[in-house]
């Protein structure tokens, strides 16, 4: 498809330009494919290095979604030709994907994403990158890897770590699907401006006095979305997260999976979006949830960089492994929403199974990502 990515430059007043970017496919809510990475990239990087250009700002098209995920549909056909073996081309999408998100979260000048509508796993891999993450009242917000049975990667070991308290871990488990104010709460957004907005925010960035410093830039930057932010916070809906954090913690204060996973699933609680995120726990896979804990246990206290390179690892197994395919295939291919997990329960799970996930496929110097961020 022509134009999977539309790209255009702002010129602003003082001569500098906004280069701006736009996902280009409302049908598929503007999932992240291959096409779209290889068109994203090398524009990015032009900009990066592009002395006139100010500050990116990268949306999608439409109204209902910034990014409703990776293309896993296209993952899926790679792995079914590939049943029970490595696939080239699962590699191939992640290397790429997880290129592209480190490109943005080390770009050197500022860089917005107009977070409006859905914002769910490869579209909150490029949201939480970003130096100004923008969330509007129409976003909705999930890493529900659970409920197909891969993992919150594009960064997750990164981001969900860096929540406040143990949320990171309990929407890495549960997927649990979350607004606006909880975003800005756990630290994945950081303005809150209304959807209506958008073209003042636009207009805006035209009028910025854009110099040569990019902490300057920043600021003011900052600044602008500050004041639409002030017209916009009436709007701001309740924080879910915030709201249940004495309970997150509860269920949460215990130094294994499975009795994390006993106390999310048996809390009694009238809160229908605790109960919805109960239910994605309970019916998500076993080895999903074996690999959130660990995941996030291993990456604690590492870089950026070894974060993508663990999950890398960790997602190419997973094409391998055949849970990913089984919850793909019951979400969006035949859509009989009941996937056959090979484990039933995560105390049935074998551990030599989740050790195998985190064992390198690759020798140090051979991997994808070896040279990402040198």
């Amino acid at each position: 498809m022509n134009n999977i990515v539309l790209f255009q430059e702002l010129l602003c007043d003082n001569g500098k330009k906004v280069g701006i970017a736009t996902l280009n496919s409302e049908r598929s809510l503007n999932a992240l494919s291959g096409e779209m990475i290889e068109a994203l990239y090398p524009q990015l990087s032009s900009w990066h290095d592009d002395e006139e250009i100010a500050a990116v700002f990268l949306q999608g098209a439409g109204e209902k979604a910034f990014c409703a995920g990776g293309d896993i549909v296209n993952l899926y056909n790679a792995m079914k030709s590939h049943t029970g073996d490595y696939s080239p081309e699962v590699e191939e999408y992640f290397t790429k994907e997880y290129q592209l998100d480190y490109l943005i979260h080390t770009f050197n000048k500022p860089f917005i994403v107009w977070g409006t509508g859905i914002v769910m796993g490869g579209g909150l891999g490029m949201m939480v990158g970003a130096s100004h993450k923008v969330v509007t009242e129409t976003s909705r917000i999930a890493m529900p890897e659970i409920s197909i049975g891969l993992y919150p990667d594009v960064g997750g070991t990164w981001f969900l770590n860096r929540m406040p308290d143990q949320c990171g871990l309990f929407l890495g488990l549960t997927g649990a699907s979350i607004n606006a104010a909880d975003a800005k709460y756990t630290g994945m957004a950081d303005f809150f401006i209304l959807a209506e907005k958008k073209q003042a925010l636009l207009d805006g960035l035209k009028t910025v006095n854009w110099g040569n410093t990019v902490a300057l830039n920043h600021d003011k930057l900052s600044n602008l979305m500050h004041d639409l932010e002030l017209v916009s916070n009436a709007k701001l809906p309740v924080s879910h997260v915030r709201a249940q954090s004495a309970l997150i913690d509860q269920v949460m204060d215990f130094d294994n999976i499975a009795d994390i996973v006993n106390a999310i699933v048996s809390a009694e609680v009238d809160d229908p979006w605790f109960n919805k995120a109960q239910k994605s726990l309970k019916h998500g896979s076993a080895v999903s949830g074996h690999l959130v804990y660990r995941q996030l246990n291993t990456g604690k206290n590492m870089s950026l960089v070894d974060c993508f390179r663990m999950e890398l690892n960790l997602s190419v197994k997973c094409g391998q492994f055949g849970e990913f395919a089984e919850g793909v295939r019951a979400l969006l291919i035949d859509k009989d929403y009941s996937p056959k997990w090979k484990y039933s329960s995560i105390a049935d799970v074998d551990p030599a199974i989740i050790d195998w996930f985190f064992e390198s496929k690759w020798q140090a110097d051979e991997h994808p990502l070896a040279e990402l961020g040198s």
